[in-house]
């Protein structure tokens, strides 16, 4: 089935249609599975490794044996480093070296990629806007925009072109619902948070490429 994407101007009237090449977006092509895999790369090499836990040389304090080994009635203890006491070591735990990255090659993270533009398109939750120009960077500006195409209470993926307008930027950024991230970044993170993914024209080329 073939998408088409409607550009708004930022009066809210829809002035030209873009075309999803039908060889790269169709429903026959979107892998779930390959979408699943390219968001668990994403968020684990996003992965901070902080967790640590001691290790039963890091424990401070005396070595001694808290009782004698027999005539107590009680088990066999050796000193309070145990990791069965409190405050002893922590056994198989965490130790800050873990690799929690992963790999996936090119032509499948740009398959899932494209089944996530796909499945949007579908749900028609892609929407373009036409090249503008804003003489200062005005907050109210971009809010009346968002405000006119019907997205103004919605949450917004702003997906420019490479060359950046800082204008433009500036008045789209202050807005708390609206993230905005270059074309050549779209990650599924991104695209699968965001309600509504809102691409300036000079952006939507580069969607067939």
């Amino acid at each position: 089935m073939a998408y088409n994407i409607d550009v708004y101007d930022k009066g809210g009237k829809v002035v030209s249609k873009f075309a999803l090449d039908e060889a790269i977006f169709d429903d026959a092509l979107v892998n779930k599975d390959l979408i699943h895999e390219y968001y668990l790369l994403q968020m684990s090499n996003a992965r901070l490794n902080i967790a640590k836990t001691k290790g039963r040389g890091e424990i401070h304090g005396s070595g001694r044996k808290i009782y004698k080994q027999k005539g107590t009635g009680w088990a066999r203890a050796g000193d309070k480093h145990s990791p069965i006491r409190r405050w002893g070591w922590v056994a198989f735990g965490p130790r800050g070296v873990e690799n929690y990255a992963k790999s996936m090659n090119k032509k499948a993270r740009r398959l899932a990629l494209n089944s996530i533009i796909t499945l949007k398109a579908k749900a028609g939750e892609l929407m373009g806007l036409k090249d503008i120009t804003l003489t200062a960077p005005k907050t109210k500006d971009a809010q009346a925009i968002l405000k006119n195409i019907w997205i103004a209470t919605k949450k917004v993926l702003f997906v420019i072109p490479t060359t950046k307008d800082e204008n433009v930027l500036k008045s789209f950024r202050n807005l708390p619902k609206v993230k905005y991230l270059s074309v050549d970044y779209l990650n599924p993170a991104d695209l699968m948070s965001y309600h509504t993914v809102l691409f300036l024209e000079s952006a939507l080329a580069s969607l067939n490429k």
